[in-house]
């Protein structure tokens, strides 16, 4: 039975999660000051894909405390192939300054040869990305407009198990896109595309590894989208696993993501996943086209990235309702982190 939480303080006295569970909006008040635990711990992100089933753009301002990460990637799913651009800072410390709210405010962070600025005057979101050198030597620019179009998100308040650590996220999923993307000398309109926000508050153990799936399109008609995924944090109190379906949310159970393995017993990433539940809700394949693989060490710090884009097949229950769809452009990613 999962828990559906009410509004307050995201965080008691102490630190702790004053209640986990789930909610469809950010019921929970999040505030960087009533964090107890080591500053060191503490990151907050801005991650926004958008796309359609020709290319797509994924954008990320990131502070993990003892580092920040600006990441812009665009994706050619026509010709297969992706680039992704990284910058990092050191020791922010929480001064690229996140708004506590995903409802409003504004993020931006500079430096040489880029700047990102995020912002969102509680109705359009307004995303604009420039880097000078891009790929050899070729200039990139996103500006997109985004509106949402679902009254429900995915929202989860998660605990580790660990005092002081938790997770506060929210996934607004099918944000309707305008604008344009400019790479060197080409020009790739947003319009009707689909995207996604995976907005990011909490103090994080060392070692982690997550998956997470996201699908945002549209299909005989209707906008239709998912957020599943598990691997952190206790989730006794609610899963992040949520179906969108003609403007609505519906809560899921459980999922697993499994992921094949080749004759060496290594996880085989572009071949055929399949996803299940245990109670039957969740039935989909999945056949990837691209996997957006990185590997990163620096001393104690690493991460170990793929985040594959495929086309899911099957079928998702929507309480009662049996939803069927085929061939749908999406992700599913597994990330393993020492951070």
């Amino acid at each position: 039975m999962q828990h559906e939480m009410q509004e307050g303080r995201l965080l008691d006295k102490k630190g702790n999660l004053s209640e986990p569970g789930f909610a469809y909006r950010l019921v929970k008040e999040y505030r960087r000051k009533d964090i107890k635990a080591g500053a060191l711990r503490i990151k907050e992100w801005d991650y926004y894909y958008i796309g359609n089933p020709h290319f797509a753009v994924a954008l990320t301002i990131d502070d993990n405390a003892y580092m920040s990460l600006v990441s812009a990637t665009f994706f050619n799913f026509d010709e297969r192939w992706e680039k992704t651009k990284s910058v990092m800072g050191f020791m922010t410390l929480g001064k690229v300054g996140f708004p506590s709210s995903s409802a409003g405010g504004i993020t931006k962070i500079k430096g040489k040869g880029f700047e990102f600025f995020f912002s969102n005057d509680g109705e359009t979101r307004h995303l604009i990305c420039s880097m000078g050198n891009f790929d050899h030597g070729k200039p990139f620019h996103v500006d997109a407009l985004l509106s949402e179009t679902n009254r429900d998100t995915m929202v989860i308040a998660t605990p580790f198990n660990k005092k002081r650590h938790f997770y506060y996220n929210q996934k607004i999923n099918l944000l309707e896109a305008t604008g344009k993307v400019q790479f060197g000398d080409v020009s790739y309109a947003l319009d009707g595309s689909l995207g996604v926000l995976d907005w990011g508050r909490g103090v994080w153990t060392y070692k982690n590894t997550w998956y997470w799936s996201s699908l945002n399109t549209r299909y005989e008609g209707k906008r239709i989208g998912f957020n599943l995924g598990y691997g952190f944090g206790d989730t006794k109190a609610a899963t992040e696993n949520m179906f969108f379906y003609d403007d609505r949310g519906y809560k899921l159970e459980d999922v697993s993501f499994n992921i094949p393995k080749d004759a060496a017993g290594h996880e085989c990433y572009m071949c055929d996943w399949t996803f299940t539940s245990k109670d039957g809700a969740i039935n989909l394949t999945f056949k990837p086209l691209l996997d957006r693989h990185s590997a990163t060490s620096l001393l104690v710090l690493k991460s170990i990235q793929h985040q594959v884009f495929g086309k899911f097949s099957g079928y998702i229950y929507a309480k009662d309702e049996k939803i069927e769809f085929e061939d749908l452009l999406g992700f599913a990613e597994k990330v393993v982190n020492y951070w």
